[in-house]
This record gives structure tokens, sequence and C-alpha cells, in this order.
């Protein structure tokens, strides 16, 4: 599944989607970076709650597909401006993460 086809199977916000054709090979969620750098694996689709500038550097270092800000998160401006100068594609929605991370799996069957 591509980022691409997540957006148009689940009616998420695309934030700053640079590279809707990157393909999502797993998922992971988790809020706490280090314990995310250490475990989150390339291609997969990352939910978390935290919003701030290091999520862009940890999406980089763990190469994942997309970051999916969850529960109602949004980041601020230079997050998103960080993301698109390095590709990182970012998406936000309303879910708890459980549901959301729910819906990825489903959709990755």
């Amino acid at each position: 599944m591509t980022v691409e086809t997540l957006l148009q199977n689940l009616p998420w916000k695309a934030v700053s989607v640079t590279d809707p054709g990157r393909e999502i090979t797993g998922g992971y969620a988790g809020d706490l970076l280090s314990w995310v750098m250490g475990r989150a694996e390339s291609g997969d689709c990352w939910l978390t709650i935290m919003s701030n500038i290091n999520v862009v550097a940890v999406a980089q270092l763990t190469d994942v597909a997309c970051v999916v800000f969850t529960e109602g998160v949004m980041p601020d401006e230079s997050v998103i401006a960080a993301a698109k100068q390095h590709d990182i594609n970012l998406i936000a929605c309303d879910e708890p993460t459980f549901a959301a991370g729910s819906k990825v799996a489903e959709l990755l069957r």
C-alpha cells in the first residue's frame, strides 16, 4: 500500500505529502521518540501524538513512509516546513491512536 492509497481509503488530512507513492510496509505506534528510533522500521506508518520538530528527525533516521498525527494533533508550521525539506510525509487524523492503527493494519492485509 502507498501513502496515496492510505489517504484515498481513510478520511485523514494530508498535512504535507511530498512522496505519495512511498510504499507503506508496516506500522508502528509510539510517542517516546528514543523508543521509536530503536523500534520503528523503514517503510512503517508511524502513529504518534508527538508533534515537535524532533519527529522529523526521528522519521528521517527510521526512514518511515509517513507520520500520522492522531488524536487531533496538528504540527506547527516549522515542523511542516522541515518535513517538506526532508521529504517526510505528514498526515493528521482525529481518531485515537489505537483506532487509527487498527485501520492501517486492516488496509495492509
